[in-house]
């Protein structure tokens, strides 16, 4: 598996793992995932398998607070050269391909990139049935989000870095 960043030629691809992992209400809209390849390129990253077909991805903008917000979902600004919170607004696997530990690495690389230009931390939300998940992966829940994106309740989850 190689992680790469995210370009227009893969917009399709990244629709139908979207698609495949969120629901109508939840997942992002072509228009909103276009505008995050172009917008914030240095931090939409894609698995991909020997082919270079796209197996998952992780994508979000540099935020200045330490929770997501409901507008982030619609519309992203570009990243700030340094600090800020690096924010996660989707992570997400293809069906064939889940369970081989694509989705913790796509964590850890994103995690490096917030590293490596000082974030102060890795933000994310996630559904009750996530928290696990990104518990294994070193977040900490710190309770109830403020959000109610696709109509659901979300835990606000930050990793430290």
């Amino acid at each position: 598996m190689q992680i790469t960043h995210a370009n227009i030629t893969d917009l399709a691809q990244l629709m139908l793992i979207e698609q495949a992992g969120f629901t109508t209400a939840e997942a992002a809209s072509e228009e909103a995932m276009l505008e995050r390849i172009k917008t914030i390129p240095d931090t939409f990253l894609v698995s991909r398998d020997k082919d270079g077909n796209v197996t998952g991805f992780i994508m979000g903008p540099v935020i200045n607070q330490r929770y997501l917000t409901d507008d982030l979902f619609e519309h992203v600004t570009e990243n700030s050269v340094a600090g800020g919170f690096q924010s996660v607004l989707s992570l997400a696997v293809s069906p064939d391909y889940r369970g081989q530990g694509i989705a913790g690495q796509l964590l850890n690389e994103l995690a490096d990139v917030a590293k490596k230009a000082k974030r102060k931390a890795v933000t994310l939300t996630c559904l009750d049935r996530l928290v696990a998940f990104y518990d294994q992966h070193g977040y900490t829940d710190e309770g109830i989000s403020s959000s109610n994106h696709g109509g659901e309740t979300w835990h606000n989850m930050v990793l430290g870095i």
